[in-house]
Order: structure tokens, then sequence, then C-alpha cells
């Protein structure tokens, strides 16, 4: 196996990672990713592979699972009750019983809410021009998800400041003050998930956590432990992504001068779908080996860990045609930027229905919307996201 170097945090690679991908890509089918000690794939064929194959999972082997250490152990414990972080039927199950409260009906109501939530953010911004990142972009995820879930939007900023302390813990180069900070964001969003399941066990309303409270699979219930994990989940994973996604892919359509014609019903779907392609939120999604298997030509052991590099598979010409262009008008096809298999996100439809409904509420609100400098990325890897997007209107 080949091995490569290449720094994560450095400034090249996080304004542009793609070549990185495009290096590993045509050394092998794997390649050691120094940096990390990791084997690594960027070919499409091979992460749709190992993202399906049940001999591979997020959940560490009992005996290869890392220590955790006493000053982590707030965060890890809300992790061990995650669906993303679990396998088999205790993943089956957790999944099963979230998706009768998160049904696609319930999501699909949403969209006259994320159409006016757009409205009334555009609204609210300065005059001429704004950073469309702290204006448009976080405010609209954080908003939606604090309704879907049935808490006060006056907790939005809180949520906002626990989720971003929180992705933290998965950013290259952290720091003893980056696990801090994510620790009393773990803390303080624990105990306002707990106050608010106890009060909504009590007077049920119409959201997402009264419907956690009452989902029964073959005469079982969420604890309240996985409620939590199940509530931080979807805001952690799915307000990062979508922040994200929204200024990735209006940095693609402004730089590419597309605008509101490519957002009209019958090309929306397209569209939304060539963005997440080709500048994905989530870069790089390890699995475990459970047993023997041979990947690409290569053989691995139990024990062993693999990451796979999503938006270098979104980019494999094998699938796609001229990979690093955008073009909105291509054929819809599946990509990997919310993965595939058992653990293929479970916030896709809401997350594709917030694009496909703010995206074009945004363009037809403000036809000369124009970027006011370059953007340029946020150091965040293994996500990918901008700093901020300065844009004039």
């Amino acid at each position: 196996m080949i091995s490569l170097s290449q720094s994560p945090i450095d400034p090249s690679f996080v304004q542009n990672p793609y070549p990185f991908y495009e290096r590993v890509r045509q050394a092998g089918g794997f390649v050691r990713w120094t940096d990390y000690d990791l084997p690594v794939t960027a070919r499409a064929t091979v992460v749709g592979a190992a993202l399906r194959d049940r001999r591979l999972g997020r959940e560490a082997p009992p005996e290869y699972a890392p220590e955790i250490p006493p000053h982590l152990a707030p965060f890890y414990a809300v992790e061990a009750h995650s669906m993303l972080e679990l396998e088999g039927p205790r993943h089956a199950r957790l999944r099963c019983l979230v998706l009768r409260a998160f049904t696609t009906g319930r999501i699909a109501r949403l969209a006259p809410d994320i159409a006016a939530l757009a409205h009334q953010l555009i609204d609210r911004m300065p005059q001429g021009g704004c950073d469309l990142l702290d204006t448009f972009a976080r405010p609209l995820p954080v908003i939606l998800i604090a309704r879907l879930l049935g808490v006060p939007e006056a907790a939005a900023p809180d949520l906002l400041a626990w989720s971003n302390a929180m992705v933290g813990m998965y950013q290259a180069g952290r720091s003893a003050e980056t696990e801090a900070a994510a620790v009393r964001a773990t803390e303080d969003f624990v105990a306002f998930l707990r106050d608010t399941i106890t009060t909504k066990r009590r007077a049920p309303g119409d959201d997402l956590i009264s419907h956690l409270i009452a989902a029964e699979e073959a005469g079982t219930h969420l604890s309240t432990d996985e409620m939590i994990a199940t509530c931080i989940l979807l805001l952690n994973a799915g307000h990062e992504a979508t922040v994200h996604t929204i200024g990735n892919g209006v940095r693609a359509l402004l730089e590419n001068g597309i605008g509101g014609d490519w957002l009209t019903p019958e090309r929306i779907e397209g569209t939304i779908e060539e963005i997440l392609r080709i500048d994905p939120p989530l870069h790089l999604f390890t699995r475990w080996v459970y047993e023997e298997i041979e990947l690409a030509g290569q053989t691995f052991q139990r024990g062993d860990q693999i990451g796979l590099l999503l938006a270098g598979a979104n980019h494999d010409p094998g699938p796609w045609e001229d990979p690093a262009q955008f073009r909105p008008g291509r054929p819809v096809q599946t990509n990997f930027a919310f993965g595939a298999g058992a653990h293929f996100c479970i916030g896709a439809p809401l997350a594709r229905l917030e694009l496909a409904t703010a995206l074009p509420v945004l363009f037809n609100r403000l036809p000369d919307l124009r970027l006011a400098e370059a953007p340029r990325y946020a150091n965040l890897y293994h996500f990918h996201g901008l700093e901020r997007l300065v844009v004039t209107y």
C-alpha cells in the first residue's frame, strides 16, 4: 500500500483538498494517509461497497475499543447512545424508533415553515450586503431544528453554541481547549434536553421530542439517554451539514454565474444534487473492520480502521464526466454526501428539503446577489465549509 502525506490543517489543503484526493485515487484502491496513519480510499466503487458492507461498521470491536480519557467521559457518554456510532440490533432498533417519529410526511409538512423563515431572514438582512453565513445559512437550520424539537426559538443561540463546540471534537488538530469546550457544551446540552424531555412527558405536544417519547417498536421505547443522543445528533450533524451546504452551494452557484433559473421546480432536484456532489459538507467517514475482508485488492483484519473520502469519491471520473466542473444539468444519480447503507444520513430528506425550499427563495428575493469577496474555507476538517460568505445584493 502506497503512503501519502498531507496535513489536514495545511492552508492549501483547507482551501482545496481535491488535488490530494485525486492523488489518492490515482495511487490505488487504498492509500495510507500517514498524517492519520489510516488506509483511505477516494474511489467511488470502493467507497460505495465499504459503506454497504456489514462486515464494516462504526462501532469498534469490543477488544479494540479506544480507552476513553476521564476528562472526556461526558462527551463519549452521549456518543455511546448515538445511532451514528452503533451497529447491529442496537442500531436497527434505535433507527427504527427514530424513524417512527421522524417520518417523511412530518418532514414534508415543514416546507411552508422553511419558506416563511427564509423570507423572514431575508427581510432582516442589512441594506446592500452582509455575511450570508451569519444572516441566513446559520440561523435557518438552527431555528428550524428548535421548532422541530419543540423548544423555544430563544434557545437557538445556545443550541448553535453547543453544536459548534461539540463538533470541534471531530476536527483535525483539536486542542485541550477544544476538548474542554466540547465537554462543557455536552453537559449543558444534556441538562437542557433532560429538563425538556421531563416537561414533555408531562405535557406532550406536536413536536419531535414528544413523538420520540411516544415511539414504540416491538414493545420497546427510547430511553431518555437515547432521546438525548438522538436530539444532539440531529442538531450537530444536521445543522453543521446544512450550514456548510448552503454556503458551499451559494458559492458554487455565484462563482459559476448560475442563479434562480436553475432553482425552478423542474430543475431544482438536479441542482441540489450537484451542490451536494461537488462540495459536500463531510469529507472523511471512518469504519471499523469486523472480520477479515478484501477490498480493492487489499486485505484488512478485524480491528483495522479504514477511511472513506466521501468528497473524493464524489469527484471520481468513473461515475461523473469532468467531475471537477459544476454542472447542475447532470443526470441525477447517487453521490456520497449523505453516505450510504445502514448509516445513510437519517436527516438527508430534511436537509434536501431545506436546500430545495430556501435557495429558490434566496435567489428570487435577491436576483442581484453577488460575491463581494473571494470566499475562503474554514479550518474544520473533516468537515468542509466556509469561514464567511460576504455578498452584495
